[in-house]
C-alpha cells in the first residue's frame, strides 16, 4: 500500500517493562506496524516532551506504571483513538471521559488471567494435600506423619467454591474440569445454565461457602464487592477451610480475616492483601495456618512476553481494518475482573 501512513503510537508505562514486554522480534513487529520511537516512554504526562508527544498521538501503550487517562490528559491528545494496555484490568486507568470521546481500549487481560489462574490451581491443588501444614509440621518433627494426621489428606471429591466468573475465574474453572473435584460457582451476573456449561453449580454466596472445603477470590473490585467477605460471611466457612485470594485484598475485611486466622480456624493462601504489602507486625506474616506471597500471581518474568504479544497482534489488527481481539468496554468493568 504506497499510501499507507503507519498511526503514530507512543509508550506510557514504566520503561524498565518495556524489555521483556517486547522483546526484539516483537518491537520490530510493533515498529512496522507504526510509527513508533521505542527509545520514547512517557512517565508523566505534564512533562513538556509528553505533551508535544500527545499532541500527535494516535494510539497509546500503555502498562503498568501509567499515569491516569483523566479529561486533562485526552484534551491534550486530539488525535488519540486507540488504548492499548500491555497489562490485566483498565480499571484504574481511564475515566469516563475516555469512554465519552469513544476511544477503543483494548487490554491484554486475558493474557494475564492465565498465571493467576495456573497459580491458583497449584495452590488449590497443594492446600487439598495439606501441604502447608505437613510442611511445618515436618520441619519441626522431622518425621513422617501419621494416618490421624493424613485422614483429611487429599484432592478425590474436594468442594471447591469459585467466586466470580471473571476472565480468571473462567480460566481456572476450565484448568480445574479435569480433576476429580465438585466446582461451585458464585457469581450474580451468571445464569446457571451458563454456570452448568462451566462446569459448575451456581449457589448464593452463603450456601457457597457453607458448601466449599476450599474458596477462591476472583471477583472484580468495584463498590459492591467491597468487604464482600466480612466476619459473617467468614464464620460460614467449615473448620479447617481455606481461603486463597488472588483477587484483590478489599474483598475481604481485613480484622475479620485475621481474627479466623489468628484463632486457628481457617487457613488462607494471600497473594493480595489490604494494606498491601501488610505491615511488618502482622501476625500473617508468622502464622503456619497462612501462605503469603508478594502479589506474583499475575504476569512475572518472561511471562510478560504474552502480553506484549496480544499487544502487537492488536495492533497489526488495527492496522489492517480489523476489530480489536480483545476490546474492553466500558460495561464490562461493573462485573469483570
Amino acid at each position: 500500500m504506497p499510501n499507507f501512513q503507519p498511526p503514530r503510537a507512543v509508550f506510557a508505562m514504566d520503561p524498565a517493562h518495556l524489555p521483556l514486554l517486547f522483546p526484539p522480534p516483537l518491537m520490530a513487529r510493533l515498529k512496522q506496524a507504526s510509527d513508533l520511537d521505542p527509545g520514547f516512554v512517557v512517565r508523566d504526562f505534564a512533562d513538556p516532551a509528553a505533551a508535544e508527544a500527545l499532541a500527535r498521538t494516535e494510539v497509546l501503550i500503555t502498562g503498568w506504571g501509567c499515569p491516569g487517562l483523566d479529561a486533562g490528559v485526552l484534551a491534550a491528545a486530539p488525535r488519540l483513538r486507540t488504548v492499548l494496555h500491555a497489562a490485566g484490568s483498565v480499571r484504574s486507568l481511564v475515566g469516563e471521559a475516555l469512554w465519552e470521546r469513544g476511544i477503543t481500549v483494548s487490554s491484554a487481560v486475558t493474557g494475564n488471567a492465565l498465571p493467576v489462574a495456573e497459580y491458583t490451581l497449584a495452590m488449590i491443588l497443594l492446600a487439598g494435600k495439606d501441604t502447608f501444614t505437613h510442611r511445618e509440621r515436618f520441619r519441626t518433627s522431622h518425621a513422617y506423619p501419621t494416618d490421624a494426621e493424613t485422614a483429611h489428606t487429599g484432592n478425590v471429591g474436594r468442594r471447591i467454591g469459585i467466586i466470580g466468573a471473571s476472565r480468571v475465574g473462567r480460566r481456572l474453572l476450565e484448568l480445574l474440569r479435569p480433576f476429580d473435584f465438585t466446582l461451585l460457582l458464585h457469581d450474580p451476573y451468571v445464569s446457571p445454565a451458563t454456570a452448568a456449561s462451566l462446569g459448575a453449580e451456581l449457589l448464593p454466596l452463603e450456601d457457597l461457602l457453607r458448601h466449599s472445603d476450599i474458596v477462591s477470590l476472583h471477583a472484580p473490585d468495584i463498590p459492591e464487592t467491597y468487604r464482600m467477605l466480612d466476619a459473617g460471611r467468614l464464620a460460614l466457612i467449615r473448620d479447617g477451610g481455606v481461603l486463597i485470594n488472588t483477587s484483590r485484598g478489599a474483598l475481604v475485611d481485613p480484622d475479620a480475616l485475621t481474627d479466623e486466622l489468628v484463632s486457628g480456624r481457617l487457613h488462607a493462601i494471600l497473594d493480595v492483601t489490604e494494606p498491601e504489602p501488610l505491615p511488618a507486625g502482622s501476625p500473617l506474616y508468622r502464622l503456619p495456618n497462612v501462605f503469603l506471597t508478594p502479589h506474583i500471581a499475575g504476569s512475572l518474568g518472561n511471562e510478560l512476553e504474552r502480553l506484549g504479544r496480544i499487544v502487537v497482534e492488536e495492533l497489526e489488527r488495527l492496522v489492517a481494518g480489523l476489530p480489536p481481539a480483545h476490546e474492553v468496554r466500558h460495561s464490562d468493568l461493573a462485573r469483570v475482573a
